[in-house]
C-alpha cells in the first residue's frame, strides 16, 4: 500500500469513529506529518484522486471515492482453496447497491415471516421505490394501510404476497394493495 493508501485508511477510520474528517493539524499528528506543507500536498493529492473534497466552508468531506473497499472478485463456501492477494478492482457499497440513489430507501426488517429467502429480523434491505414489480420479485407492500415484506406472486390471476416462512400463510388482499417498492440488496450486520 502507498504511503498515501496509508494515510487514507487513517482518515478513513477516524471518519468512521467521529462522522466528519480531522482538521489540518489533527491530520498532521494522525498521520505522522510534522508540517503543514506537508499536511496540505498530502490533501491535494487525495483530492486529486477523488478521495477528499472540500465544503463551500473549506471543511474537508469524503469524496466520490472515499469509501471504495478492496474487492476480491469471490471466496469458496465449501472447500478451501488457495488464497489469493485481493486484486486491485474496487468497490463502492453505494455504487453496488443503489442503481437509483434518489429512488433507494433502507428498511429495518422485524418478524421473521422472509427467513427462508434468508432475511433476518434486524437485517436492512434496500429498497427501491416504485409501484410497480414482476411475479417473484420480494416487495414492500402495502395492504390495508399496513406495510409488509413478501415475495409478490400470482394465483389465479390474482397478486398475492407469499411469506417465505412456512408458519405465516399467504396474504391473498381483499382490498387494495399497493407496491411500495422492489428489495434490490440486504445488509446484515454480524457485530
Amino acid at each position: 500500500m502507498s504511503t498515501d493508501g496509508q494515510y487514507l485508511t487513517k482518515l478513513q477510520d477516524y471518519y468512521a469513529r467521529h462522522r466528519v474528517l480531522p482538521s489540518y493539524s489533527t491530520i498532521g499528528k494522525l498521520v505522522g506529518l510534522a508540517s503543514k506543507a506537508s499536511v496540505a500536498d498530502m490533501v491535494l493529492r487525495l483530492k486529486g484522486e477523488g478521495f477528499l473534497e472540500s465544503t463551500p466552508g473549506k471543511r474537508l468531506k469524503p469524496g466520490r471515492r472515499f469509501f471504495e473497499r478492496p474487492f476480491a472478485e469471490s471466496v469458496r463456501a465449501g472447500m478451501p482453496a488457495p488464497a489469493a492477494d485481493l486484486g486491485p478492482d474496487i468497490l463502492t457499497i453505494d455504487d453496488y447497491l443503489l442503481p437509483h440513489p434518489s429512488k433507494t430507501v433502507l428498511i429495518r426488517v422485524k418478524g421473521d415471516s422472509m427467513i427462508d429467502a434468508g432475511i433476518h429480523a434486524n437485517d436492512i434491505v434496500v429498497v427501491e421505490k416504485r409501484t410497480n414489480a414482476n411475479a417473484g420479485d420480494i416487495v414492500v407492500a402495502i395492504v390495508d394501510n399496513e406495510f409488509t415484506l413478501k415475495r409478490l406472486d400470482r394465483e389465479r390471476g390474482r397478486i398475492v404476497l407469499k411469506p417465505e416462512n412456512k408458519a405465516y400463510p399467504v396474504i391473498r388482499p381483499k382490498g387494495e394493495l399497493e407496491i411500495f417498492g422492489v428489495v434490490v440488496g440486504q445488509i446484515r450486520k454480524y457485530r
